[in-house]
């Protein structure tokens, strides 16, 4: 076995494709997660169950894909498990705000662990593919040595700065962006189906003329068809980061009109039983707007 030993924490719809990922590239892989079932399928496909977030502690390299700034506050935020670890490194990979960020950087570097952020682009079958793009910032020395660890785990990476919490700021940004996206597609969507226009007779010139690419495109057909599952992305998970922008906007006064009416939606579409919708589910918040069936 060549490679670095990793311990990787969170094994979720796009974790166990990065981990499986670096698997393939010969590192050896200590993988934990809150649920036992997808440890017994990443160790199937030859990595290595942890023993407890102390084994994955343990390893050269921590990298970590947790769902929110909660979570990694409650489970590696732990000053006993970071005064005991034998790793150098952490990297966060999960869309978190820069303020764990910051938090995050300053308790790690109290335990002389380095703290790196790169969140990712891509949905699961990306990250199955070894395809995503990271968006990184951190020590640059540090980075250097996790390259190719990125280079496992996804086609390019961008760098934002030598904070980490510029590369959450970068992804806050650009999930917000999405979610406009996806807000105005559900919108143009309602106003064509409303006066007589198929959706996706709509989405199919837009997506191959004045809007073309991976988010019209991608979400472009399950707006117009109110395709919702399986998620991708679920629409909890679209509220927080649309939190998130909000709040990282109010920290630097940067006002985000739309961020008000997109959190809005998402909280009309949870209201209504859409937990485990993809985000692309707020379409159905402009429909109930417009008196079309839902």
């Amino acid at each position: 076995m060549t490679g670095m030993t990793v311990g990787f924490v969170g094994l979720g719809a796009m974790g166990q494709g990065m981990a499986a990922n670096l698997v393939r590239a010969g590192h050896r892989v200590l993988v934990w997660n809150r649920s036992p079932e997808p440890v017994a399928t990443l160790v199937g496909r030859g990595a290595e169950a942890a023993d407890g977030l102390a084994g994955v502690f343990a390893a050269d390299v921590v990298v970590s894909m947790l769902a929110s700034d909660t979570v990694v506050e409650r489970l590696l935020l732990d000053p006993a498990l970071l005064s005991a670890a034998s790793a150098t490194v952490h990297m966060n990979m999960a869309t978190v705000s820069p303020a764990l960020a910051d938090r995050a950087e300053a308790l790690h570097a109290d335990h002389g662990i380095g703290y790196l952020s790169a969140p990712v682009l891509g949905r699961p079958p990306v990250a199955a593919a070894g395809q995503l793009n990271v968006l990184t910032a951190g020590d640059p020395a540090l980075l250097e040595r996790v390259t190719p660890l990125l280079a496992a785990i996804g086609q390019h990476s961008w760098n934002f700065g030598a904070r980490p919490r510029q590369a959450n700021v970068a992804k806050i940004a650009v999930n917000f962006l999405v979610a406009c996206a996806i807000e105005s597609m559900a919108e143009a969507c309602t106003l064509a189906e409303a006066n007589g226009v198929p959706a996706t007779d709509l989405v199919d010139m837009l997506t191959h003329t004045v809007f073309p690419g991976p988010v019209y495109s991608g979400y472009g057909p399950m707006v117009a068809e109110r395709r919702y599952e399986p998620a991708g992305f679920r629409l909890p998970l679209g509220l927080k980061d649309v939190d998130l922008a909000l709040t990282t906007g109010a920290e630097g006064n940067a006002p985000l009109p739309f961020g008000s009416v997109l959190r809005d939606a998402f909280l009309d579409a949870l209201a209504h039983g859409d937990h485990d919708k993809d985000w692309a589910a707020i379409t159905d918040v402009s429909r109930r707007r417009a008196g079309l069936p839902v």
